[in-house]
């Protein structure tokens, strides 16, 4: 086992939270960083003492030096080039979720990889909550029987929608539900989806960033399960990057409930009312620690490379849950169900809406 050298390309706020994980990893020889805004570079080459710092992504994936890059760039419609480049220039890959815009690119990223021997991963952090792993657990074990369906409601912050939604052209399918989408088909594996039937709502974001409030997906699983994920991006700001997330698996034999919600943490001052710290999905420092499984993805993807471990989220997976929401956005937009899989040239290179 060898430490390695790794580039993060885009240092924002998941890109910041990765740069300072790999500062920290006794397996990371070198970290190099790109970000095109240069203020925020010199902020995160003096938190990380990265070795390199460049607004220039290019030079890192140049570097015959860096085993790995981490690809957490925005817009999102930036993530299919530079991937693209960065597994032909030979390195291993963590991709902030979408893998592409349109399955197509998906398809040729996912070759790439095979190809060139190359491990490749998607941002999927979710699968790193514990409350969440612990209902795989309890479904591979046998706990709940059968399992017969499965419902999660996942909101977040006007502040944080209008901050995603006003910067790329997806829903909240494609930028909210996918999480869950790709939680629940992790973890009723072998199951396939065969059927997706979705609706939206647009009552408040279309005004200012053309975009659904939220959406409700129903997929039915190729064993007749049925599963529920709705994800809206409306709620008041009680806490800038507040996420709140309810989920029930249900089985033939037992139920779990969980509520992640993060009613556990309130602060409440004169200044700015009552606030839930400790919130966000990605997740945050705390002092000496961390609170939120962005961190611990981060880990997970620094000793695949390191010790040539498998991948937790593989790139098939991360394809599987695209088609899911793409068909969602399909079916919201017909208002009729649609059939998976998806074989049509049309729909392999429609753009995720």
């Amino acid at each position: 086992m060898e430490k390695i050298n790794i580039g993060i390309i885009g240092t924002g706020w998941c890109g910041g939270i990765r740069a300072e994980t790999c500062a920290d990893h006794p397996l990371v020889a070198e970290l190099h960083i790109a970000e095109k805004r240069e203020e925020r570079l010199a902020e995160v080459q003096r938190a990380t003492e990265a070795a390199v710092a460049t607004t220039d992504y290019r030079r890192l994936l140049e570097n015959d030096k860096l085993q790995a890059i981490i690809i957490s760039s925005t817009p999102e419609d930036t993530h299919f080039p530079i991937a693209k480049a960065a597994l032909e220039a030979g390195k291993h890959l963590f991709l902030e979720k979408p893998i592409g815009q349109t399955l197509a690119e998906a398809d040729l990223l996912i070759e790439l990889a095979r190809a060139k021997n190359l491990k490749f991963t998607i941002g999927y952090s979710q699968r790193f909550n514990p409350k969440f792993a612990f209902i795989r657990e309890k479904i591979l074990d046998g706990t709940l029987g059968e399992p017969v369906s499965a419902l999660v409601s996942r909101h977040i912050t006007r502040s944080l929608g209008k901050k995603i939604s006003g910067r790329t052209r997806l829903s909240p399918a494609a930028m909210e539900a996918t999480h869950d989408l790709d939680f629940l088909l992790w973890c009723l594996e072998p199951r396939r989806a065969v059927r997706v039937y979705a609706q939206g709502v647009e009552k408040v974001m279309r005004k200012t960033v053309n975009a659904a409030d939220c959406m409700w997906i129903i997929v039915t699983l190729d064993d007749g399960m049925c599963i529920t994920v709705g994800a809206g991006w409306i709620m008041p700001p009680g806490y800038p990057n507040y996420s709140s997330t309810w989920i029930e698996m249900v089985g033939s034999e037992g139920a779990i409930l969980i509520d992640d919600s993060h009613k556990d943490v309130i602060l409440n001052t004169t200044a700015e009312g009552i606030r839930f710290p400790l919130s966000s999905m990605p997740g945050e420092r705390v002092g000496h620690t961390y609170a939120g499984p962005m961190h611990n993805e981060t880990l997970h993807f620094i000793d695949a490379v390191a010790r040539d471990r498998p991948v937790l989220v593989t790139p098939e997976q991360a394809r599987r849950v695209m088609e899911v929401y793409i068909a969602a956005d399909i079916s919201a937009e017909t208002h009729q169900p649609v059939t998976l899989p998806l074989n049509s040239p049309h729909v392999a290179n429609r753009a995720a809406e």
